[in-house]
């Protein structure tokens, strides 16, 4: 960040910063690693509490579902892009990433 002139703002440069960013990660890192934890898990919970066949719990849980959920996003944002670098605004009234007039 010091190279690039980069700071934040209402944060002092040197060990302020690093510690920031050090509680910042934290707060990110660790919701998304108990989700990824529970996902994991998930499979082997519903094939005891709901006595599914094993098979079709780890079709859909676990690595498959995140696999699944990674293609489906990258695919929309694939789609976006090709749509804003052709400048069509019909699919692109609403959501997020609409263009602003």
């Amino acid at each position: 960040m010091k190279r690039s002139g980069g700071f934040i703002p209402g944060i002092r440069p040197g060990k302020e910063t690093g510690d920031y960013l050090d509680k910042i990660m934290s707060l990110i890192t660790l919701p998304g690693s108990v989700f990824l934890a529970l996902l994991a898990v998930l499979p082997a919970v519903v094939v005891k509490l709901m006595d599914v066949q094993a098979g079709w719990a780890l079709f859909y849980g676990g690595t498959s579902l995140l696999i699944m959920v990674g293609v489906a996003i990258d695919t929309v944002q694939q789609v976006n892009s090709y749509l804003l670098n052709r400048h069509y605004d019909g699919l692109m009234k609403t959501g997020k990433n609409r263009k602003v007039a």
